[in-house]
């Protein structure tokens, strides 16, 4: 039997005024010759219903951070880098926010992991006077917006706990718009600032904390360009907590007596997920043509890319992990490093970028690519490497180019093989130029990994190393003073990934708002 569901429901006025009412309208003439409308048109511009039921927290976010032009740094679908409820998956995994909502501590987690500034207020940490001040800010400036917790039955509507984005403010009769992403059920409205706080003033259940309010703003500079943490998959808790917990422990021991051997503490130890957890964001575009060449923005990306790799490259902890992955005392054989297989490392590269265009594709484990080339592209300015594959996985077929950045200008004909048959590479494509060395160089690979990793770990790791001597090394090795702006940046939005991910893991993000 066909069961009919349900179409909308009747928005209760008052307390509310429904948007597109003549009150409705009204008001919004007259906040917008006041000036406090200023915010509304990008975010209209950006908005969206939510998919799920339950994902009102990720599609007030998401239409946020498109408001604010904040670029994801990854692709969306097609070309296309766009937020959107499925890419925000830093702080809390999609199937759970899908069957229990997401709380007000992992929405502000979930914003620093997209790399937008973050004032988070819950109701006992602020005030009515407080929070109108905030709104009519936001509502007379296009450049910050504010997103809204609140129970829903204060204003005698269906449901419990909701965010929605707040798109205006009437100073006169001191009411909000807020433009509700659960459009299915109800439509944009005003409401009564100190009645909006009432609803705000309310305890969230599942955290026992008040739920409240955030202010989202750009950063000057984009967060991150290499890489980024993600908890997809469930081994990021174990992951967090061995960075976070595990890590001090194992630098206890009495046998740390050099930077060699602190090395050896952590690495010979990691987990062997490590790479489901920090993920190198790629550039990714679909397969058009062998001879397609990078556009202006293609280029400029890449050799940001490149430089800040290259100053990775040239810091002193670097050459602590190259010696150390060199040295006879590594004798372990990193269980998640790319193997030194120009085959392997294409076919990892493109299963990547299938995955990163199609969401579902499949990892490097669950795919092939059957077909490969590398060549690589050199101007007066950048080097960059394209390694284009037809990657096979569920069944289907997909072409992609992943543009990597180069460190080095490498000049030598393309290098094209067949991907089910790694063994018989071309001659050309095993020695000089062409060897798997050589493109590991240009590959961000394992040693940039564990040496961002070391820069990223929070200052009081290292506290527990019992020599006084090696403890003042190691933090004059990780120091981040005398980075530059491109490196540090990046090394600071990991370290605030990694904390905020580990609050999350451990239960403790909400008393960090």
């Amino acid at each position: 039997m066909a069961v009919a569901g349900l179409y909308k429901r009747r928005l209760p006025c008052p307390p509310a005024v429904d948007f597109s009412s003549s009150e409705g309208k009204a008001l919004f003439r007259e906040a917008l010759q006041s000036g406090t409308m200023e915010g509304f048109f990008k975010l209209i511009s950006y908005f969206q219903t939510q998919s799920e039921p339950a994902y009102c927290g990720l599609a007030s976010l998401s239409v946020v951070l498109n408001a604010l032009a904040i670029d994801p740094g990854r692709k969306w679908k097609g070309p296309w880098r766009w937020f959107d409820e499925s890419m925000l998956d830093c702080c809390e995994p999609l199937d759970k926010v899908k069957i229990d909502g997401i709380s007000f501590g992992k929405v502000a987690c979930l914003a620093n992991c997209s790399g937008a500034n973050v004032e988070a207020f819950r109701t006992n940490q602020s005030s009515l006077n407080d929070f109108r001040k905030l709104v009519a800010k936001c509502a007379s400036s296009d450049d910050c917006h504010l997103i809204a917790s609140y129970h829903r039955g204060t204003f005698k509507q269906t449901g419990s706990g909701h965010f929605s984005p707040i798109g205006g403010y009437h100073c006169e009769k001191d009411m909000a718009l807020i433009l509700d992403v659960a459009r299915f059920k109800y439509p944009p409205h005003w409401v009564p600032i100190p009645l909006l706080w009432e609803a705000m003033n309310t305890i969230d259940e599942s955290t026992q904390h008040h739920r409240g309010f955030m202010l989202i703003s750009k950063r000057e500079q984009a967060p991150s360009l290499l890489y980024t943490l993600s908890c997809k998959h469930e081994s990021w808790k174990g992951i967090s907590k061995y960075f976070m917990e595990e890590v001090p422990q194992l630098l206890k021991s009495e046998d740390i007596i050099n930077v060699q051997k602190v090395m050896s503490a952590i690495f010979v130890s990691l987990p062997a997920k490590l790479t489901d957890f920090i993920k190198w964001i790629a550039e990714v575009r679909r397969w058009e043509n062998k001879e397609k060449m990078l556009d202006k923005e293609e280029a400029d990306r890449l050799a940001i890319k490149a430089e800040i790799l290259q100053q990775l490259r040239t810091t002193d902890i670097y050459k602590v992990v190259d010696d150390w992955s060199s040295s006879t005392t590594s004798c372990c054989r990193l269980s998640w490093s790319f193997e030194d297989n120009l085959s392997e490392i294409a076919n990892h590269v493109c299963c990547q970028g299938a995955s990163t265009i199609n969401g579902n594709v499949g990892t490097a484990n669950e795919c092939l690519c059957r077909q490969y080339c590398i060549r690589n592209i050199s101007t007066d300015d950048m080097s960059a490497a394209i390694v284009s594959g037809t990657v096979v996985a569920n069944g289907t077929e997909q072409g992609v180019d992943v543009l990597i950045p180069s460190t080095a200008q490498l000049k030598h004909p393309p290098c094209c093989m067949n991907g089910e048959n790694s063994l018989k590479q071309p001659p050309h494509c095993m020695n000089g130029e062409n060897s798997p060395t050589n493109w590991l160089q240009t590959y961000p690979a394992s040693k940039d990994l564990l040496t961002i990793l070391l820069l990223a770990l929070p200052r009081d790791t290292w506290q527990e190393i019992q020599k006084k001597e090696l403890r003042e090394e190691i933090y004059h090795l990780i120091s981040t003073n005398n980075l530059s702006n491109g490196l540090k940046e990046e090394v600071l939005h990991l370290q605030r990934q990694l904390h905020l991910l580990y609050r999350c893991q451990n239960g403790t993000i909400e008393e960090d708002v």
